[in-house]
């Protein structure tokens, strides 16, 4: 009985496949914007130069100065911003999720680094890396700019053998 259940559910799911990949993605990175609109534009913006986060210190170990006194956290806001924002349309999302996922386990381990991120207040850093882990694995989805692109390419190189033939 269960188990006809379970069949039932999985194929509901498989059905939903794509418009929840597209849920998650908008969802996702426009919770990811939100952090970059305050590290940009919000109270308290953080200075591109000379003051703020221009050494990335993991655990007193391991110590990148960044180059020409850049703060760190402003990086790290325009990456959440507009990164967030391409991944939001979908477009050239491996390489920006690739690099949203490179921050946050620099955020995660200049900011959080403990065994268990619930006793650093880490979880959120955690879950955005598992976030552009998966975007950058399975990409943006059907629903999205580099979906209609390649739906395009493939367009054109269709016709183009056409052409020759």
């Amino acid at each position: 009985m269960l188990g006809k259940i379970d069949t039932l559910f999985g194929r509901m799911g498989e059905n939903l496949r794509d418009s929840s990949w597209l849920l998650f993605r908008l969802l996702s990175s426009a919770m990811f914007m939100t952090h970059g609109y305050r590290k940009i534009f919000g109270e308290n913006p953080q200075p591109m130069t000379g003051s703020g986060m221009t050494d990335v210190n993991i655990a007193d170990v391991i110590i990148f100065p960044m180059p020409l006194d850049i703060n760190a956290l402003y990086v790290a806001g325009i990456v959440e911003l507009f990164g967030g924002a391409l991944i939001l349309v979908g477009l050239w999302t491996h390489l920006v999720a690739l690099v949203a996922l490179i921050i946050m386990i620099f955020a995660y381990t200049t900011a959080h680094l403990a065994w268990f991120p619930t006793l650093n207040n880490g979880e959120l850093a955690t879950m955005y890396i598992l976030t552009f882990f998966l975007l950058f694995s399975f990409g943006p989805g059907q629903y999205s700019l580099d979906g209609w692109l390649s739906v395009r390419r493939q367009e054109r190189r269709k016709s183009v053998k056409n052409k020759r033939e």
